[in-house]
Order: structure tokens, then C-alpha cells, then sequence
């Protein structure tokens, strides 16, 4: 693939959306780490469609996130998952959101590495807690200690999420400066991998 020609006075979204390319930007990272918020806001800059895979699994399995754990578990979730992400990463270019597990599913994280770019957004436990304390729709936090539960799963998954090709630091920003750090995060990465 030749590398694509950019001008000085190139924005920051047409260099990022050069090269992405025809890959898919995939966003990884634990719950309320911002991948649907921020991928949205990315998706609208670079011009592409964005997915949220959680709505597209609700939406072909015409039952909740939390309806499907409570009937079927997280194994058959996790199934349903892979098939679904394999199917949406078919296409590109888009950015798609994923669960906070997809990435931790061996088979679903080879359909990402080779489908496109990750971009891990890392949050520490304050921020998260901050931001998903506010709703009771998370399935794996219906434990009678949250706040710890989110944190044996930030243990658990920050080695297996730090596999991601870019990694970028969620904090207490607004949305719109975390999207100009993916897309900055983006040609970094490109910028750094063609070196010699």
C-alpha cells in the first residue's frame, strides 16, 4: 500500500482519514471508557459510518445487553459477539465501538488486529467508576461491590487491551478533545510504523 501524499495545510481529520484508509478504526476498552461517545465524534470527522456493536447485536438479537446475559450467559454472549464483529468488520472504511469484552475474546480480537486499527482508550478506575455509576444497565457490574468488580476487571483485561495498535488516555475531558487525540493518535501511529 503507498502511503498517501498529504499536503502541510491538511486538517487534522483528512490526514487521519488518509491513513485510515479503507481500514476500519476499531475502539476497544473497558465499560464507560468513552467508545461510543468518542466514536461518534471520530466517525462524523473522518466521514465514515460508525457502529456501536452493542446496538448491533440488540438489534439482531431483538434483546438487551442485559437480557441476553440473563438468558443465555456470557459464554453464548460472547459468541454472538464474535459472529457479529466478524460480520461488521467485513466492510470498511468505519469506526466501530465495541464491548468492553470483545477485545478479551481470543477469536474477536483476530477479526480486529486483522481488520483494521485498534485504538485502546485507557481510563483509570475514577473516571470509569465516574461514569458508570450512573446507570444500572451494566450486566457484569450487578455484584455487591461495583466499584470492585470494575476494578478486578480493569486487572484482568489492561494486559490483554494493552495488545491494541494505539493507546490513548481517557480522561475528564470534553468528548470532542478525546476524538482530536484519537485522530492525532492515528497519524502518530502511521507516521512512527513508516520510519525507517
Amino acid at each position: 500500500m503507498s502511503d498517501p501524499v498529504l499536503k502541510v495545510g491538511d486538517s487534522l481529520k483528512d490526514r487521519a482519514r488518509a491513513t485510515l484508509g479503507s481500514r476500519n478504526l476499531i475502539l476497544v476498552g473497558l465499560m464507560g471508557a468513552g467508545k461510543s461517545s468518542v466514536g461518534r465524534i471520530v466517525a462524523h470527522q473522518l466521514g465514515v459510518p460508525f457502529i456501536d456493536s452493542d446496538v448491533e447485536i440488540e438489534r439482531v438479537s431483538r434483546m438487551t445487553i442485559s437480557e441476553l446475559f440473563a438468558a443465555y450467559g456470557e459464554d453464548e454472549f460472547r459468541a454472538l459477539e464474535t459472529r457479529v464483529m466478524k460480520r461488521l468488520l467485513k466492510n470498511g472504511p468505519r469506526v466501530v465501538s465495541t464491548g468492553g469484552g470483545a477485545f478479551i475474546n481470543d477469536r474477536t480480537r483476530k477479526h480486529i488486529k486483522k481488520s483494521g486499527l485498534s485504538v485502546w482508550l485507557k481510563a483509570d478506575l475514577d473516571v470509569l467508576w465516574e461514569r458508570v455509576s450512573k446507570r444500572d444497565t451494566r450486566p457484569l457490574l450487578k455484584t455487591e461491590n461495583p466499584r470492585q468488580t470494575l476494578e478486578n476487571l480493569m486487572n484482568a483485561r489492561y494486559p490483554i487491551y494493552a495488545e491494541a495498535d494505539i493507546t490513548v488516555l481517557s480522561r475528564d475531558v470534553r468528548k470532542e478533545v478525546m476524538a482530536d487525540e484519537v485522530l492525532k493518535a492515528v497519524i502518530e501511529a502511521q507516521t512512527e510504523s513508516t520510519i525507517p
